[in-house]
């Protein structure tokens, strides 16, 4: 019987932290095939150098696990190799990464009800801001439903297998389909990975969240957090691929605006009737739980930020400390909803307006724990895990770079560094106190106990 809890218990704390990366999928591989102008023939590449590249950030978080089984991750690791003044800057990019999760998950799945009803379109906007409001709204009554996260991620996964199954007997559009990587252009490959990179938010998750499995030892949060990073990794990844290469396949290009590449490639596959229409709600329901995955996290850490170090100086407003009857930060939760209807408006309530600045914020946090990871393996004499660490610096920093010259990554990049120094001036006026990169195990999804 233990055993079997502990296995409902696995299941609950893999699939609720998974429901961000994989709910990406909806998008990242959109955007980056936008990026490359339709050109099926460079798109599987970009893809495989994405899945590629996260797998070897995946690399270096197993290792912040196993050397903060308490949770905490990049802002842990930063703190621990360059001090605590650093990890202002991993921190800020979270907040801002999850304020974008929220704007981009909306979105997208307004655009995953508008491929179903076109009719829709001219609703675009209001559709996107009516699920921000609906989702912050339910936040706000509890915590209660990170179960149905959980049960939200399983069936997407199970329908998107589906639906490439069901592809693979499918003809495709044209006589001579492009082929996976014989055609591929390595500057055009290399310019969209930047923004397929969207498919990388997330990968931090389970080296915070396992801060909330006080109840086993460190053997234990070290096993359930490297244990769902890897099927995280294993699940993103293969989807990834395996819906690039139907798209590829099937000849699905860029979508009409009234669409998705997603749900043109799950149209083809399964056809228009009902099993579409499942797999089009199943989209928008994963969607909107990584949207409410992201309130909760940036609203706790917000939090903590305002109740960190002595009563009443906190390094935010005491407002942000504050809680309803159902325990959440409503001041939080009110404040990254605002911010993520504002991004909404400017995008005009379509997700691919927003993908530019999301694949962005996430790399500041991505290139920092990286290089602290980097660190602190030399310190060690850890050669293959310092490696390891700079095998996935190189591509990160890279596509860093590569976002730097674009306006929506500059703004992006500016909004990171803007937040990270209001707050730690906020923390130098206060007296620099102590353990500030915790702050982000406030915000992580907290399983429930076996």
């Amino acid at each position: 019987m233990r055993r079997t809890r502990i296995l409902s218990l696995f299941a609950a704390f893999a699939f609720t932290v998974m429901a961000d990366p994989v709910s990406s999928v909806a998008y990242a591989i959109e955007a980056a095939l936008r990026d490359l102008d339709g050109q099926l023939s460079d798109l599987f590449p970009a893809m495989l150098l994405v899945v590629v590249t996260i797998g070897l950030v995946a690399g270096t978080y197993h290792q912040l696990i196993r050397r903060f089984p308490s949770g905490g991750g990049g802002p842990e690791g930063v703190a621990a190799a360059f001090g605590e003044s650093w990890a202002f800057l991993p921190l800020a990019a979270l907040l801002i990464d999850f304020t974008l999760t929220v704007a981009v998950s909306c979105g997208a799945a307004a655009a995953a009800a508008i491929s179903y009803l076109p009719g829709l379109a001219s609703w675009r906007l209001p559709i996107a801001i009516g699920f921000a409001l609906l989702v912050a709204a339910g936040i706000l009554l509890g915590h209660r439903g990170r179960i149905a996260f959980a049960t939200a991620t399983i069936l997407f996964i199970a329908f998107a297998f589906a639906v490439l199954a069901g592809g693979a007997g499918t003809a495709p559009a044209t006589a001579s389909p492009a082929p996976l990587v014989g055609d591929a252009g390595t500057i055009a490959v290399l310019l969209a990975m930047p923004l397929g990179m969207a498919l990388a938010t997330g990968v931090e998750s389970p080296s915070n969240a396992i801060g909330h499995l006080g109840y086993f030892h460190d053997r234990g949060r070290r096993l359930f957090g490297q244990v769902t990073l890897w099927l995280m990794i294993a699940i993103v990844g293969g989807l990834t691929l395996g819906l690039t290469a139907l798209a590829v396949s099937l000849g699905v290009s860029e979508p009409p605006a009234d669409s998705t590449l997603l749900a043109e490639v799950a149209r083809r596959s399964v056809g228009g009737g009902a099993p579409f229409a499942a797999f089009q709600a199943l989209t928008a329901l994963l969607l909107l739980a990584a949207a409410a995955s992201a309130y909760a996290a940036a609203s706790g850490v917000l939090r903590a930020l305002a109740v960190h170090g002595a009563p009443g100086r906190g390094l935010l407003p005491a407002a942000f400390g504050l809680r309803n009857r159902g325990y959440v930060p409503y001041w939080g939760v009110l404040a990254v909803c605002g911010a993520s209807c504002g991004l909404l408006v400017l995008a005009g309530g379509r997700e691919t307006g927003i993908v530019g600045f999301y694949a962005v914020a996430v790399f500041i946090s991505f290139v920092a724990a990286l290089a602290a990871c980097a660190k602190l393996s030399l310190n060690d004499r850890r050669r293959w895990a310092f490696l390891v660490n700079v095998a996935g610096l190189v591509p990160v920093a890279y596509v860093l770079f590569a976002n730097c010259l674009r306006i929506d990554g500059i703004v992006s990049i500016l909004a990171s560094v803007a937040v990270a120094t209001a707050l730690w001036g906020s923390w130098v006026r206060r007296g620099r106190p102590g353990g500030i990169a915790g702050s982000v195990v406030e915000g992580s999804s907290a399983p429930a106990r076996p």
